[in-house]
């Protein structure tokens, strides 16, 4: 087992690998940029190292200064988190040529399936239906014009690189499709460091399913079930839920199938996710592949009863999947609410600042990720997420009611947050019906006239 881990992250989800590698028996090294100083991951770890400025170019994105920080602090393992270089596949290399340890799947499977062109070419091959789509990356507005007009409206433009829904705009039109095409390049240059894009056919109105998959240097490679990510605004997950309120016994079997099957076809190993869009008459359709942790993975972890960050660090130490984790059963209903700092009732607007009161809910079955306490500043460079509400019940009801309860109890002051939009779509009747998918939100919004009210 490794000395010291490194985590080249921030936030909610570099507390959350710091309390795995504690139980582990594992010192941590946090590394953090100079707005973060104040952060919890920094004040919890064994060790901390600051590595630039805040804008994440800087620091968080900075592979030298990680590197040196880990040769500095004598870590042997880096665990990427999510986001930043998570799916960089040249930042795995350099980790590899250091002799420090990259707690992810190999470069081969992260240039497989990280980049998601490419992706969409391996999951065709393994035999996986994907939606129709441009054949590779598209050079430029002409060369779009030209695969839209073929392929017929409506369509959407996606980065190859990244995840979190960025870099991707539908399109409707020649008008919209330009638009899109250069506003989701510039998304992803400043995002990921790679402006290309490619364009696939736009499913309107789909599931976003999405299954856990773990894979050891042993052979072993399982699913931990699915997960419904539907309930999306402006391509941003909001809500998600497990098992998914659409999916079937027949239809889950099938599909889980399908993706262990691409993951052993690419050598994967560690935690992976596949994501499919799924219609109403149970067609589905391969999108991506994220080729390192989730933000959402917590609510597998509590309907399963498994801890999927400890065993991604067991299986980067060579050890096989446990079998607690080959064997796991779903035992309960789970659903996340990922709360934001942005103010619903202004557009969704950015609220960085000062919190001034910070209360969290508790009690049975409710679980609480987040960085965010009294007095913590919110900063203004990184992504708007500073907490995760997850609510578990022994049936999808009974989860609603305890999602409710727990978003009631939930104060944070001095900044705004998008709590009050969550408790609407918690007591929402088609929500709690289960009759949604990736549109509901936007056409909820579009029901207020454009804009949530009080």
């Amino acid at each position: 087992m490794f000395k010291k881990v490194l985590i080249a992250n921030r936030g909610e989800i570099a507390l959350r690998v710091i309390r795995a590698c504690k139980e582990l028996g594992i010192k941590t090294l946090a590394v953090y940029s100079e707005p973060d100083v104040d952060s919890l991951h920094v004040q919890l770890a064994d060790e901390a190292i600051c590595i630039g400025p805040g804008p994440s170019n800087q620091s968080y994105l900075k592979i030298d200064r990680i590197i040196s920080a880990a040769e500095v602090g004598d870590a042997d393992a880096i665990h990427p988190g999510y986001g930043f270089l998570s799916e960089n596949a040249h930042f795995a290399d350099v980790c590899t040529s250091c002799n420090i340890k990259f707690i992810g799947p190999p470069s081969t499977a992260i240039r497989s399936m990280g980049d998601k062109n490419t992706a969409r070419a391996t999951a065709k091959r393994a035999g996986m239906p994907v939606t129709p789509g441009s054949d590779g990356i598209v050079a430029d507005e002409k060369a779009a014009l030209q695969i839209a007009r073929k392929m017929g409206y409506p369509v959407m433009i996606k980065a190859t690189a990244g995840g979190g829904g960025k870099g991707m705009r539908p399109a409707h039109n020649d008008g919209s499709l330009v638009a899109g095409f250069n506003a989701a390049r510039a998304e992803a240059e400043k995002a990921f460091g790679n402006p290309a894009v490619y364009i696939e056919k736009l499913i309107e109105n789909p599931h976003h399913i999405e299954f856990q998959i773990m894979a050891d240097t042993h052979g072993n490679v399982v699913h931990i079930g699915e997960r419904d990510c539907s309930m999306q605004r402006r391509n941003q997950k909001i809500i998600e839920e497990t098992p998914s309120p659409i999916m079937t016994d027949k239809i889950r079997a099938r599909m889980g199938a399908d993706c262990v099957k691409l993951a052993k076809q690419v050598g994967y190993v560690g935690a992976g996710t596949i994501e499919c869009l799924m219609d109403d008459k149970g067609n589905y359709y391969f999108m991506e592949m994220n080729t390192r942790i989730q933000v959402e993975h917590c609510i597998t972890e509590e309907a399963y009863g498994v801890d999927l960050v400890k065993e991604q660090i067991k299986i980067a130490a060579g050890e096989p999947l446990s079998q607690w984790m080959r064997d796991s059963k779903r035992k309960y209903h789970a659903i996340e609410c990922r709360i934001n700092a942005e103010d619903p009732y202004n557009n969704f607007q950015p609220s960085p600042g000062k919190i001034d009161l910070y209360y969290a809910p508790g009690g049975r079955g409710v679980r609480i990720d987040s960085h965010a306490y009294t007095g913590y500043t919110v900063p203004q460079y990184y992504d708007s997420m500073i907490a995760k509400v997850i609510a578990v019940g022994t049936t999808r009801e009974n989860a609603i009611h305890r999602m409710r309860r727990a978003l009631g109890e939930y104060i944070i002051r001095g900044i705004k947050t998008t709590i009050p939009f969550q408790q609407t779509i918690m007591h929402d009747p088609d929500f709690v019906r289960g009759k949604y998918h990736t549109g509901f939100v936007a056409k909820m919004i579009e029901a207020r006239g454009g804009e949530f009210r009080k």
